[in-house]
């Protein structure tokens, strides 16, 4: 007991001294040494980074107005709708979807090519906006790599004279993890998320167990970041049945999905 409170009371302290951050999905006090308006400045700054490293954008316009019109309508039902949010596909072979703070989401053509509609389209974009709105990239930057690389990416590229480059930043920043934690509320709240804009739930189970299926065979990148999905099908299947009344009625859009993305990456 005297163990808790004297956590508490540190935790009480550091918040103080740099900030705490309540996460609008949980309702949780976190620590956080970076502030909502750094997230919007880290991801304009990075953004251009990723892009170059995975080999730009895909070079279709068609394309990138799915990604963009799925994107915005599972993060315009968010509880941050008002976020600046980004969704773009990238032209590289890897299976991958992933966040910079500030509301810039990416998803590769290796995982557009195993996507079979636009409600898994959703379910992938869904979760990493719930990432965006909990800012679990700023949490883990604020937990995990340490306040030299943070203080690097929100102010100048040398700090405490050590030289990081954005291209070391950036490396640093997608190689992040989130916990178990993290990505349960994710997936829960990226399935009310997509649920909302319209969207059949019963895509996010099919896309983990697509996802599962890939890894068995060859690890994919997408579980370099995120834990694979064995566990979390479960809870997911359950809160469909418990809250969500046929859904079946809801947009799958899979003729799109096949005209609008897979014709156009052939």
């Amino acid at each position: 007991m005297i163990r808790k409170t004297l956590l508490i009371s540190l935790l009480f302290v550091v918040c103080l001294i740099s900030g705490c951050y309540t996460n609008p999905i949980t309702g949780r006090d976190e620590l956080m040494l970076v502030s909502e308006q750094q997230d919007f400045e880290i991801g304009k700054r990075y953004a251009p980074e990723v892009e170059t490293q995975m080999g730009g954008l895909v070079p279709s316009p068609v394309l990138q107005n799915v990604v963009d019109s799925v994107g915005q309508k599972v993060a315009g039902v968010s509880q941050r709708p008002d976020y600046d949010y980004h969704f773009a596909a990238l032209d590289h072979e890897s299976m991958n979807a992933f966040a910079l703070p500030g509301g810039y989401i990416f998803i590769t053509r290796g995982m557009l090519e195993k996507l079979e509609s636009e409600a898994q389209l959703a379910a992938i974009l869904a979760h990493e906006t719930a990432h965006v709105v909990a800012r679990d990239t700023a949490a883990a930057m604020s937990r995990d790599i340490g306040i030299n690389v943070v203080l690097s990416a929100v102010t100048s590229e040398e700090t405490s004279g050590t030289l990081l480059t954005v291209t070391d930043v950036t490396n640093q920043i997608l190689g992040l993890g989130y916990s178990r934690e993290d990505e349960k509320t994710a997936d829960l709240a990226g399935l009310d998320y997509m649920v909302a804009a319209g969207y059949n739930p019963n895509a996010m189970v099919e896309t983990m167990k697509m996802l599962k299926a890939e890894n068995d065979s060859r690890p994919i990148e997408f579980f370099s970041t995120h834990p694979n999905p064995e566990n979390r099908i479960a809870y997911v299947e359950e809160k469909i049945l418990l809250n969500y009344f046929q859904p079946e009625r809801l947009r799958t859009g899979k003729e799109d999905y096949t005209k609008y993305v897979l014709d156009e990456l052939e």
